[in-house]
């Protein structure tokens, strides 16, 4: 399977109703899995969301571009350089807005759409969890 393609699974999977689902195609095999609401937080996570600010409320009615997997978030291809997409950057669709790392593997993360970049929701080089947000953005 192609990178865009499991974007797009995982993506019709995140729309669906489904609570798992498994994928074989020859030697490729893939899971996916929703946390039930009645899960623990992971160790170390806050219990309660912190109040949010009035810009942060205006972010969490945008859409957002979610870690198609688990990994280490690069906003730029090296360390210093420009990052691919800040605040107020517009992108378009298929456009790369960052990087991350799994296993020694390199995954370019694409925009679903042209948009508007609102908000980046994690930092350079920090681990991101399948499923969490990585952008928020605005359709145009």
């Amino acid at each position: 399977m192609t990178n865009q393609e499991i974007f797009e699974l995982l993506d019709r999977f995140e729309r669906s109703g489904l609570a798992g689902l498994k994928l074989r195609r020859g030697d490729f095999s893939l899971e996916l899995s929703r946390a039930s609401a009645s899960s623990p937080a992971p160790a170390g996570e806050a219990q309660s969301a912190p109040a949010q600010s009035p810009a942060q409320s205006a972010e969490a009615t945008d859409e957002a571009i979610i870690a198609p997997l688990a990994g280490v978030f690069y906003a730029a291809a090296a360390p210093g350089e420009v990052p691919y997409a800040e605040v107020g950057t517009r992108v378009r669709k298929g456009q790369t807005v960052c990087l991350m790392e799994a296993m020694k593997m390199i995954s370019e993360i694409p925009a679903p759409c042209d948009c508007v970049i609102t908000g980046v929701c994690k930092e350079n080089g920090t681990l991101a969890a399948y499923g969490e947000p990585l952008f928020r953005y605005r359709p145009c």
